[in-house]
């Protein structure tokens, strides 16, 4: 287990874009050699949604999972309520409200998502305009 986290630590890169797409559902999305992160936001429930896929392994069960946020505005959130998927490469939160997460994500400079012994950091270099225009996701009008 100490080796897992320890690729984790090491196969971090810097992300190579961080890329919005805008919708019923909005999308922000950031992939590396390590992982995928992904938020989702649904206007109509409203529900935003944080999964981080890895490439290759798989999260450990743990009991919280915490996300940091390094940089001018440090901030680490933490909840027992994130679940693994069948396999064990995705985790994920919902929650009617990421405001802490997007003020981390567009105000600092590295996210370290942490689950039990493994740890995952996520360059946030190139995420302010993307995480800007995510927070302008269109508000759901009705059916």
């Amino acid at each position: 287990m100490r080796a897992l986290a320890a690729i984790f630590c090491l196969a971090s890169a810097p992300a190579l874009a961080w890329d919005v797409t805008l919708g019923p559902v909005c999308v922000l999305t950031s992939e590396t050699e390590a992982a995928t992160i992904e938020l989702t936001y649904d206007p109509a429930q409203p529900l935003y949604t944080l999964s981080i896929t890895l490439a290759a392994g798989q999260w450990p069960a743990a009991p919280a999972f915490q996300m940091g946020f390094e940089g001018p505005y440090p901030l680490t959130i933490g909840t027992d309520r994130h679940v693994l998927s069948d396999d064990g490469q995705t985790l994920s939160v919902a929650d009617q409200g990421f405001g802490n997460v997007l003020n981390g994500l567009q105000f600092n400079l590295i996210a370290r998502a942490v689950s039990g012994s493994a740890s995952l950091d996520f360059s946030l270099e190139n995420a302010p305009p993307a995480v800007q225009a995510f927070r302008e996701c269109p508000p759901f009008t009705g059916a």
